[in-house]
Formats: C-alpha cells, structure tokens, sequence
C-alpha cells in the first residue's frame, strides 16, 4: 500500500529524531497468524498532520482486502477504493492525483505462513506506474510540494521502495510489525477475550533550529484480534511539548482501523 508514504511525502514533514527512550516492560507473546479468508474486510488508513498554517488536515484512504491461501502462505489483495481530505486544496490535489490511477487496481501481497514475512508481488510495475505519474505531476506542477514528492519519489533505492510498499501491510500483521513485536522494548500488553492492547509511550528530540532541539512525545496503541494475528485498530499520536509548562500540542495523528466487510 503506497498510499500512506505518498501522503507523509506529501505532507510537512516532522524534524527527524535525534534520541528517544522508554521504558521496557515484557512484552506479549507470538502471535497466531490466520487472516479470514472467507470474506473481505474494509481497511481505513487516516493521516492528520498539522499544517503551515496550525490547522489539521486529514487524509483517508480506503481498502478493500481479500485474504486467500497460496501454498503454505498467505496472499492478500488490497484494493485502494477511495481518497477523503479535508486539506487545502493544493495539497489535497497532489495526493489525490498521485493516488488517483491506482484507485480501483488490486495491488497483490504474498505473505509468510506465520506472518513474518511480507513481499510485494511485481513492484516494478507498480513503482512504474506511480513515478510515471510523479513525473507528469511534477512536471506540470505549479506548486512546489508535486515537484518535491516527484523528486524524492524518483531518489529512493530499490529496498525503501519495497519498504513503503509494504509499511501499511506490516502495520496490519502483528507479527510482521516491528514495533511490537515479541520482546520488543517499551511495550505494556493487557488481555480481554480474544482481543489484546498494547500501548507504548517514546519521548524524543528533534532539531527546531540550527542550535535548538525540542522534546516531543509519541503515544502508540495497538488492539490486536488473537484470533487473527491482525492489528484490527491502531492510534499513534506525536505531541510537541512545552518545555517546563507541561502543556503539548498534537503534530500528527495516524488512525489505522481495520473490519470485516458489510
């Protein structure tokens, strides 16, 4: 799912990080990996990120997925069905016009028995199909922000491509998530029924200046289907604080919500 990596592209994006901690907790067990095959189910991948102007804007984007066997594996079918935002317009016309001539194509995922393992069936085509655009975008482009997601889409290596690819399916599979994955760091889990939570605070710095860096605060949590092995909701949120005062403001918000079909 290119989607998402097109939309923090597209997007002002955050200083990088240049120290973070937390805490480390034990963390849950492996997880069973067994997607439901017998019916689709709807995924919902929302951004809001702050823009220039202190207002948050929102990006959504829609997917239909159909799980089935391959072998021993798993292969998923992931359909972009639609583009919401509420952004300014120049910055909503880039991504929608980006994501565009992908609506409605199934991209193909095959996956590792156990979940561990995601590979994108046939990137070049899509990768092809996506530069040709940013290249047509940019080209014609008025605005800076086409022209600097063009730029930065045609530098990427062969690896980070097929990493941003894959991130929102990564993000789905439990095991296949880096970020909470058995015995890794920082993680408190709780358990109710068949569903678990997991949660995870991080504090940073960034630069904000040439000399200058500033805290900031990242809150994560994950409710994960035992059943599945799948992530079936997921809220990050990253807050800028004040140093001394206490207070903090919300930079960007990433809601991944994922069910079963109507």
């Amino acid at each position: 799912m290119i989607g998402p990596a097109l939309l923090l592209l597209a997007a002002q994006p955050l200083p990088p990080a240049l120290q973070s901690s937390a805490p480390s907790p034990p963390a849950a067990a492996p997880l069973l990996f067994a997607p439901p095959t017998d019916r689709p189910m709807v995924y919902r991948v929302t951004t809001r990120r702050r823009a220039r102007d202190g207002s948050m804007a929102s990006y959504t984007l829609v997917y239909d997925l159909q799980w089935s066997r391959a072998g021993r594996g798993v292969r998923l079918a992931a359909t972009l069905r639609a583009i919401e935002s509420d952004a300014a317009l120049q910055i909503a016309r880039v991504v929608t016009g980006m994501l565009g001539p992908l609506v409605g194509q199934p991209v193909t995922y095959l996956i590792a028995p156990d979940g561990s393992g995601i590979t994108l069936v046939d990137p070049e085509a899509l990768w092809q199909q996506v530069l040709g655009r940013a290249h047509d975008l940019g080209a014609g482009a008025a605005q800076g922000e086409a022209k600097q997601m063009a730029g930065l889409l045609a530098a990427l290596p062969p690896a980070e491509r097929e990493k941003l690819a894959t991130a929102d399916v990564r993000a789905l599979v439990a095991a296949a998530n880096p970020a909470i994955e058995h015995g890794a760091p920082g993680l408190s889990a709780g358990q109710t029924g068949t569903l678990r939570t997991v949660t995870k605070s991080e504090t940073a710095a960034v630069k904000a200046g040439a000399e200058r860096k500033e805290p900031i605060e990242i809150d994560t949590a994950w409710t994960i289907d035992t059943t599945t092995g799948l992530v079936v909701n997921e809220r990050r949120r990253t807050w800028i604080a004040a140093a001394g005062s206490g207070d903090r403001t919300l930079v960007e918000e990433r809601i991944r919500a994922l069910a079963a079909e109507d």
